[in-house]
Formats: C-alpha cells, sequence, structure tokens
C-alpha cells in the first residue's frame, strides 16, 4: 500500500486531516493577538506581554534562554501565581468580578466563584496546610474530584509555594 492510499485505514485518514476553519472577520477584530503581532520583535514583544500581564516580585533579568531542547523564560524573575489569578484581581478593585463557573451534576448544580470568594476560601485553604505543616517546598498530592473546591487546593499549594501535583478522584 502506498502512503497516498487510506483505504481501509480510518484511523490513519485522521492523519491527514487539512481542513481549516477560519473566523469570522466579526470575530477575528476581538482577538487579542492581530496579524501585526508579527511585525514586532520576538524577544520585544514577549518582553512587553511579561510586564503588562504578569506582577512581579523581582522582575527579569532576561526574556529567554534557548539551548534546544531547553528553553528557559524570564530568567531570573520571581512571581507568585496565586498572588497573579487571584490577588491583584482583587486589589484592582474587580473582587466582586467571576473569577471561575464551575457546573456539576445534576444539572442544576452550579456556582459561580467571584475573584473576593476566590481568595477568601484559598487564604483558608493555605492556612489549613500550614497547620499541617506545609510551606515553601513541601510537596502536596491533591485527590479530589472535578469540584469547585480543586481550583482553591491548587492555587493555596501555589500561594505557600509548595509543588503539588493533582491526581483525579474521578
Amino acid at each position: 500500500m502506498s502512503s497516498g492510499d487510506t483505504s481501509g485505514h480510518a484511523i490513519e485518514t485522521l492523519f491527514l486531516e487539512e481542513r481549516r476553519y477560519r473566523p469570522t472577520p466579526e470575530f477575528a477584530r476581538q482577538a487579542n493577538a492581530q496579524p501585526d503581532i508579527y511585525e514586532t520583535d520576538f524577544e520585544e514583544f514577549w518582553r512587553e506581554e511579561g510586564s503588562r500581564r504578569v506582577t512581579w516580585f523581582e522582575p527579569p533579568t532576561g526574556v529567554y534562554e534557548w539551548e534546544l531542547p531547553y528553553a528557559r523564560w524570564y530568567l531570573g524573575g520571581k512571581l507568585n501565581v496565586c498572588y497573579n489569578c487571584v490577588d491583584r484581581h482583587v486589589e484592582a478593585g474587580q473582587g466582586g468580578k467571576v473569577a471561575y463557573y464551575w457546573e456539576g451534576e445534576p444539572e442544576d448544580d452550579r456556582r459561580a466563584l467571584t475573584f473576593a470568594e476566590l481568595q477568601k476560601e484559598v487564604v483558608r485553604f493555605a492556612n489549613g496546610l500550614k497547620k499541617l505543616g506545609v510551606k515553601k517546598g513541601t510537596p502536596v498530592a491533591i485527590y479530589m474530584g472535578m469540584v469547585p473546591e480543586l481550583p482553591v487546593a491548587m492555587l493555596a499549594c501555589t500561594r505557600l509555594g509548595a509543588p503539588h501535583t493533582v491526581v483525579s478522584g474521578g
């Protein structure tokens, strides 16, 4: 069978997908990245994005280091993911804005957490972890289903600097 002959091999034809679905012009106009993004200097673009979209406790001294197959980004910079995901939005007056929506089962089991509510829950959880002896560098495994408290637990670990893994309880 030649490499172009896919008769009788349905799974192999999936590797040949070449359809493209262009967005409507109206939809494309609202995108964060417009075609002129490719005219910007690569390093300057990421320096700007890193300073505009992330709050740093110590700003990076370099944008990236690329030694194949490894890449390091924002060299020397220090940040806290939890602060960037939650606290800075509350500090900016967005505490009442929805941080995330959750939908469970049955169908009417829904919740919306605002940034302020999320911050309160994350702080509570982080304090509970601290009482258990969790601190920066303490590995944590989270065994939970897909419930609203899962991101709370993950953010509490990042708040403390505790590396974590999630084991699906589902």
